[in-house]
């Protein structure tokens, strides 16, 4: 249970981040290049969530749980 609760908040960070990255690519119409866009988004915190999101996710199912078996 607890593997799919930390699942669930690396996806909601995620969403969060990659939220932020698409609605700052606004940037770009008003004169940025992708090189400043980029150094832009990797400052903000906002969009490092993203990151530490995925990382959650990945850990949450790499990481081996107890020897519990599920019965149906």
């Amino acid at each position: 249970m607890k593997r799919i609760f930390f699942f669930l908040v690396g996806f909601g960070l995620t969403v969060i981040g990659f939220v932020y990255i698409i609605s700052y690519l606004n940037l770009l119409t008003i004169g940025y290049n992708f090189v400043d866009y980029v150094n832009f988004i990797i400052r903000r915190i906002e969009c490092l969530i993203s990151i530490i999101g995925i990382i959650i996710m990945i850990l949450s199912v790499q990481i081996k749980g107890g020897n519990h078996a599920l019965y149906i």
